[in-house]
């Protein structure tokens, strides 16, 4: 019996069992508490509400983003959305997705933009899409643009003794590689495809902002604004914080009274799921540790 000959490995191995399950009951348990509870700013009294929506970072992703925009769209007693951005841009198609949420989202209830330190390319693109914009005088705005940047590594590698191998089944596959020089048909189609991208932006302004294309255009050339420079120009359409756009999105909402001030759903339990996860996968492993020592 492997109890008998390794009586110290065997007693190490039932008691890292059991406080491997103690430690999953206990978690399970908080999370099922905490799901129950529902410990949320958004769980709140059917009152007028305004529904702040935060984008922040560098834009790679627009999943969390819409779902909350549907939310509170949906949501009766939410009767304006205010959204916070502090981006300094990102990727297009994310940035798109969220300016295409905001418009679908006018003819229910209003949508104002509160803009933070930063709201520039990518995150004017969303700003964009509301029904107006609030910005700090020294915010960061602007940068209506599309940029793309490649490094090429060929000499480097001929000086130390490497030379890549490519197999590629059409002509541009490797377009933009840091192997090799950019060929003009690369730089040509680069340049297209920018210029492209470049194009949506400044229609997506228009749009949004109702202004004329060539007034875009005017200023559409990477620079950055200030807020108050933005403000001169038609980009933004008040000077003021994250308060203010909120107090005028309840204004443009017809909230008369007093309000709530609410947030989405964070997913709180991401952390229990995961401590959850790494226990139950550490008892497996343990359990297969003692067969196999067993046998």
């Amino acid at each position: 019996m492997f109890s008998r000959r390794h009586p110290y490995l065997f007693f190490l191995l039932i008691f890292s069992t059991v406080c491997a399950s103690v430690f999953l009951t206990v978690t399970l348990l908080v999370a099922i508490v905490l799901n129950q509870t529902g410990l949320t700013e958004f769980d709140t009294a059917d009152n007028d509400k305004i529904g702040v929506i935060e984008v922040t970072g560098y834009i790679m992703e627009s999943t969390d983003i819409l779902e909350n925009i549907k939310t509170f769209r949906k949501d009766a007693s939410v009767r304006a959305i205010v959204v916070r951005v502090d981006s300094p841009g990102g990727s297009v198609g994310p940035s798109q997705e969220i300016y295409r949420e905001l418009q679908k989202t006018l003819p229910v209830k209003p949508v104002i933009a509160s803009m933070g330190a930063v709201a520039a390319s990518g995150g004017y693109y969303i700003a964009a899409g509301a029904s107006g914009i609030v910005a700090n005088p020294g915010t960061i705005t602007g940068s209506i643009g599309v940029i793309m940047s490649f490094t090429n590594l060929e000499e480097i590698l001929k000086k130390i003794g490497l030379a890549p191998v490519v197999i590629k089944s059409g002509t541009f596959k490797d377009t933009g590689s840091p192997m090799r020089q950019m060929t003009d048909a690369d730089r040509e189609l680069l340049q297209n495809f920018s210029d492209q991208i470049h194009r949506q932006f400044i229609d997506a302004i228009a749009a949004g902002r109702n202004m004329e294309i060539d007034k875009i255009r005017s200023v559409a050339d990477g620079r950055i604004l200030s807020g108050e420079t933005a403000l001169e120009l038609g980009l933004v359409d008040r000077l003021g914080n994250l308060e203010d756009a909120i107090d005028w999105a309840a204004e443009t909402a017809g909230i008369s009274g007093d309000f709530e001030v609410v947030r989405p759903k964070e997913k709180k339990l991401e952390w229990l799921k995961k401590f959850a996860e790494t226990a139950v996968e550490s008892i497996i492993s343990r359990i297969s540790v003692q067969h196999l020592v067993a046998g």
